[in-house]
């Protein structure tokens, strides 16, 4: 699955504000997220981010088809 900065998405658990949409701020070996509700920011090794993130929301990339 591809992450970009810029997309919201759904953790399998609410962040405890009661907001269930975060905002993919950093990408690498670390993701840096904020919360959409009340704007605090984590930082999660990818691993651990891959595997709680539960679906994409908006995601602001367009792939393009180059033919």
């Amino acid at each position: 699955m591809q992450f970009y900065v810029g997309d919201i998405v759904q953790m399998k658990k609410n962040h405890p504000c009661g907001a269930v949409q975060w905002e993919i701020l950093r990408v690498g070996m670390d993701f840096r997220i904020k919360c959409c509700g009340c704007g605090h920011m984590v930082m999660l090794p990818r691993v651990k981010f891959e595997k709680n993130v539960k679906k994409v929301i908006s995601s602001t990339h367009v792939e393009e088809n180059t033919q």
